[in-house]
């Protein structure tokens, strides 16, 4: 699958905003889009395991998780600092999406997957602030 820059953009814009109206409707819970909210997040991840069990660990349920609260998060980093969204296809059977800036690759998804899927431990939060404290001198 081929994607413009702007797709892209778009696709991440939207992406985010259906996070947001996803964890309204699922949980009460309202992300407004601050770094403040991030820490919601970590909470946000688990709650799906709580409310949904195994079905939140089915393939589509983890791709669309962790790609919307992913996207959430890039989304509050590309408007504080900076980046722009690339689509990595080198391993055309799990393409992804990482946030360049600076040299560097952040993949919020990624971080998403790891605390749903392998650790609850991993803190979406400290990663963000790790990406930004990387950037802001």
């Amino acid at each position: 699958m081929s994607m413009t820059s702007e797709d892209l953009i778009l696709l991440m814009a939207d992406s985010a905003e259906n996070a947001i109206i996803t964890t309204k409707e699922e949980f009460n819970i309202t992300l407004d889009g601050s770094e403040e909210s991030i820490n919601l997040v970590d909470d946000i991840i688990l709650s799906w395991l709580a409310k949904y069990k195994a079905v939140a660990l089915e393939e589509n349920a983890v791709f669309t998780i962790c790609n919307i609260y992913g996207a959430y998060i890039g989304e509050i980093f590309r408007k504080k600092i900076g980046g722009e969204w690339k689509y990595d296809e080198s391993d055309p059977d799990a393409p992804y999406v990482v946030l360049n800036y600076a040299g560097n690759s952040y993949a919020f998804a990624g971080v998403c997957y790891q605390r749903l899927v392998n650790d609850s431990e991993v803190s979406i939060q400290q990663y963000y602030r790790q990406a930004v404290s990387n950037n802001i001198q």
